[in-house]
């Protein structure tokens, strides 16, 4: 799950660079900061140093989502919204829910606890390249992407009550996470605001 969310997320976040017209190191640190800001903060939370530190291998995934990201722009006129990018958005986003809820249970966290730290794995990188790219990140505003990290945790934690393993917790909080992502983007699925509450009340 960590491999597939590093290379789908870095690929996606240097997709989003490329797009701004970032050069070539500005790609790459967009993509990495996309593929483990999320990851990072998750670890630092259950006290345990951030696995991009402790393993050469977890950067080469990284890179290899940047040079994917690299040579579909060479190939495709618009690569940040091309289904290949989105679907990996969405694979990227249920694959760190999913590691975030299994760090999570293993730190042995409230069930609040596995939310948050599922949301933050998931949706944290996100936030963090569109901070680098000068905009308000999309999660706060746009699109129906952080509740989809929400419902697979809640999932995740719900079927882990009930007695299920880990292994078929895990399956579901993916499926959740991955299914309404996907559902989101092709209904164009968006949370109200209050003006549109308003509207709606009149």
């Amino acid at each position: 799950m960590n491999t597939i969310g590093l290379v789908a997320f870095a690929l996606v976040g240097s997709a989003k660079a490329i797009r701004e017209e970032f050069d070539l190191f500005g790609i790459t640190v967009v993509g990495l900061a996309m593929a483990f800001a999320g990851g990072a903060t998750r670890d630092l939370l259950v006290n345990r140093v951030p696995l991009a530190l402790q393993s050469p291998s977890e950067i080469s995934l990284g890179l290899l989502g940047v040079g994917l990201a690299i040579t579909l722009s060479v190939v495709l006129s618009s690569p940040d919204t091309h289904p290949v990018t989105l679907l990996s958005d969405a694979v990227g986003l249920a694959a760190f829910a999913t590691t975030g809820a299994i760090v999570a249970t293993g730190a042995g966290v409230s069930a609040f606890g596995v939310v948050a730290i599922v949301t933050i794995n998931a949706a944290g990188g996100g936030a963090v390249a569109d901070i680098l790219l000068d905009r308000s990140p999309f999660i706060l505003f746009d699109d129906f992407y952080a509740s989809c990290a929400v419902l697979g945790g809640s999932a995740y934690w719900i079927v882990g009550s009930l007695g299920a393993t880990g292994s078929t917790a895990a399956a579901v909080c993916a499926t959740v996470t991955v299914v309404t992502r996907l559902a989101a983007v092709t209904y164009d699925w968006n949370l109200p605001t209050v003006q549109t509450l308003e509207l709606l009340s009149k």
